[in-house]
């Protein structure tokens, strides 16, 4: 049985303005102990699974229209939120986006991380205060700063403090939204190193959204590569880095990489911009910047079809009739 289990999941945001379709049709699955990055550009759909599975989807506007979220065997939709929270913060946890708004400004470090502990386990003051300085040192903090406040920390000490927040009740499932995005370059290596680490001392399952290539290769035992609110390709991390057969978003991503081998005086863009989510194609979403669209993408959403075992892509030149 694998750990999460995601089918057909689609996510609207019902507006005055119209709807907003931000995730259509996901299928997802992650093993214990494995990581899945899930990659693409701002506005694809990638938070918004994210806050599906946390049950976190701002109702209204929000809606989840259909699908299914199976973790360990258990659909998150059909519990009522009394049972969600004991899950959530214990057993899934997330790391939010930006770290300088994801701590309270008025609480101690010790008062957030304290907090997590004795909702979801049974530790007096005393243990949770103690687990909370083991928490901090494991993230390479100090114990001594536990009663600092956030504004006294760096931007990468405050992700470490999200972090440890994170891993505070050692969950099955953790949810990692951009955790390097706000850090320069060498506060993300030790990040990237440091959750590494802590991801095999403790066996923990991830799911890490990203935007960058070089992370997921890192970290990463699968990757989906979303485009529009569509998982346009999925696959391990060697079909998607070292496979002879791409969905042609995918060979964008790849060709707008700078290759320290070869000398280049332009990097290859994808022309064009991400289709409105308020307006999407009848077609394939990719259609208007694919050059290999013709007339049956432009009329014809295309199905994922399996190219190697577990290797899926979503694109009519895949098709088993040609």
């Amino acid at each position: 049985m694998s750990l999460l289990d995601i089918k057909n999941l689609t996510i609207h945001y019902e507006t005055d303005a119209g709807c907003v379709e931000a995730v259509n049709d996901v299928n997802l699955k992650l093993e214990k102990g494995e990581t899945l990055g899930l990659v693409g550009e701002t506005g694809a759909g990638k938070t918004t699974i994210a806050l599906g599975i946390m049950r976190l989807v701002p109702d209204p506007p929000g809606v989840i229209k259909n699908g299914e979220i199976f973790f360990e065997g258990k659909d998150l939709r059909t519990l009522r939120e009394k049972d969600m929270r004991k899950i959530r913060g214990g057993r899934i946890s997330m790391i939010f986006q930006d770290p300088m708004t994801s701590l309270n400004p008025v609480k101690t470090v010790e008062e957030q991380i304290t907090e997590v502990i004795r909702l979801h386990q049974k530790l007096s003051k005393a243990e949770a205060e103690r687990k909370a300085c083991e928490m901090l040192e494991l993230v390479g903090i100090n114990a001594e700063r536990i009663t600092d406040y956030p504004h006294q920390f760096s931007g990468g000490m405050k992700q470490r403090v999200v972090i440890a927040i994170a891993l505070a009740c050692n969950p099955e499932l953790l949810i990692a939204d951009e955790p390097t995005t706000a850090l320069d370059v060498t506060i993300q290596a030790q990040v990237i190193e440091m959750m590494i680490k802590l991801k095999n001392d403790l066996q923990t399952s991830m799911i890490l959204i990203t935007h960058d290539l070089g992370v997921v290769a890192e970290m990463c035992d699968k990757v989906g590569i979303m485009y529009a609110g569509e998982i346009v390709e999925y696959g391990t991390l060697e079909d998607i880095f070292d496979g002879e057969q791409h969905h042609p978003y995918t060979v964008g991503l790849f060709g707008a990489i700078p290759n320290l081998d070869v000398e280049t005086d332009r990097l290859t863009p994808i022309e064009g911009l991400m289709p409105d989510p308020m307006n999407l194609p009848e077609g394939c979403n990719f259609c208007p910047r694919c050059k290999y669209a013709d007339e049956h993408c432009k009329t014809a959403n295309p199905v994922s079809h399996e190219v190697g075992e577990g290797h899926f892509i979503k694109c009519h030149r895949f098709a088993k009739e040609g």
